[in-house]
């Protein structure tokens, strides 16, 4: 079974409490267990910071890391407390915050192969101390167990899938002494897991499907969903891509703006394009790069590491953008249609709370080349309203998000 239909297969399952954990723990690792389940730092730290800001780990550039940015705007003088750090392989804004990190940090492999330190990045999460009287959390698996002093607010972008889909998300890299460690030690960190969930007042849902999953994994009841917002300035300038200025500058292109990973499907589209002899730009990095190039046909260019400048550029020049992967939420399609641009997308997950149908765009069944060749075919760019699809777009503005996270903030209840 593939990553996508485990994930729209109402997958994360997970006990209700923790003492149906322990249940299904082998004796010898039954003290492990009871350990995890035990396990507070002894002493919380004193608050000397009115705010903080936390975060799993910054080592990549994705739609989590891009929460914490709009986060970082909303208290610019909150530090920022997070495991591992990499100034390269994240944002470069980061650079203007104060970050604060865990001793890992000090390993540069680490930093780079984040996953490599899976099995103890919990427990060492545990000991990273957050001084503030409250504290901003944003996590997808380990920093709501941070060290708090104060109040929290969680940010979920999903249950750990390091911990309930461990081979899906580890993939081919799940044999070897670290994923097997991992799976040892499973049953523990879930307790582990349940704790940190489980010792905040206030835990919202960044999309539909993670309230559902919330309330699988925690048993957590009526979870609010609070939408990550884009951060896409349609008015600020723009530059084109070095070396694809007359490819992008008749405006006949689909686009594509992803991580190059298996799961994300960018492959289907380059075939499509292929067949159809549809011009596509795919903008993205990742281990799936060298072989999309050597798929591509004379109809297809792929950039990397392009700027915000010019992503706005793609963005504004383009028909439409595709999205045809599985996503617990999705930003893409709301920063394509910040420039009025609609979006041919999977009919699953979080396209669900932010595509119309019709409107704002349009919905293949299952991403594969066929259903997307129709898909192709039928779009007509003079079918879609522009300022309808800006207008509706607006409604994930990174204002609005800052304004109802200060809002939360504020009105923080004790734990």
């Amino acid at each position: 079974m593939s990553l996508t239909q485990l994930l729209t297969s109402a997958p994360f399952t997970g006990p209700k409490n923790p003492d149906a954990v322990l249940a299904d723990i082998p004796k010898s690792l039954k003290k492990l267990g009871r350990l995890a389940r035990r396990y507070v730092p002894l002493v919380k730290p004193e608050a000397t910071e009115e705010i903080a800001i936390a975060h799993d780990y910054l080592t990549q550039r994705g739609g989590a890391e891009r929460v914490v940015l709009a986060m970082h705007r909303a208290f610019p003088d909150a530090p920022i407390y997070t495991t591992l750090y990499d100034p390269e392989g994240t944002f470069p804004e980061f650079k203007d915050a104060k970050i604060i990190t865990s001793p890992l940090n000090k390993i540069g492999y680490l930093r780079r192969n984040h996953r490599m330190a899976l099995p103890i990045l919990p427990f060492a999460s545990s000991f990273l101390k957050v001084p503030a009287e409250r504290a901003v959390v944003s996590t997808t698996g380990w920093a709501h167990g941070f060290n708090f002093a104060g109040r929290k607010f969680i940010y979920c972008h999903s249950p750990a899938r390091w911990l309930y889909l461990s081979d899906q998300y580890l993939g081919e890299k799940s044999t070897g002494p670290v994923p097997l460690l991992l799976k040892t030690l499973r049953p523990a960190l879930m307790l582990w897991d349940h704790w940190a969930a489980h010792r905040s007042a206030v835990y919202v849902a960044n999309a539909s499907v993670i309230k559902k999953r919330i309330e699988n994994v925690y048993g957590k009841k009526d979870v609010p969903i609070f939408f990550p917002p884009h951060s896409v300035d349609a008015t600020a300038p723009v530059e084109p891509i070095p070396g694809l200025e007359e490819f992008t500058e008749s405006d006949d292109y689909f686009l594509i703006v992803s991580r190059l990973l298996p799961y994300k499907n960018v492959d289907k589209a380059v075939e499509a394009c292929n067949e159809l002899g549809k011009k596509l730009l795919v903008i993205g990095r990742g281990p799936e790069k060298e072989h999309l190039e050597a798929l591509a046909g004379p109809t297809i260019r792929i950039a990397s590491g392009v700027s915000d400048a010019q992503l706005r550029y793609a963005y504004r020049h383009c028909l439409a953008l595709l999205a045809i992967s599985y996503e617990d939420f999705g930003i893409t399609p709301l920063e394509a249609g910040a420039s009025g641009k609609a979006v041919i997308a999977y009919r699953a997950g979080g396209f669900l709370d932010t595509i119309q149908e019709g409107k704002t765009g349009m919905f293949i069944n299952q991403p594969t080349v066929e259903q997307l060749v129709e898909a192709l075919k039928a779009f007509n760019p003079a079918d879609w309203d522009a300022d309808y699809i800006r207008e509706h777009v607006d409604g994930f503005s990174e204002a609005r998000f800052i304004s109802r996270l200060k809002t939360y903030v504020q009105a923080l209840p004790e734990d």
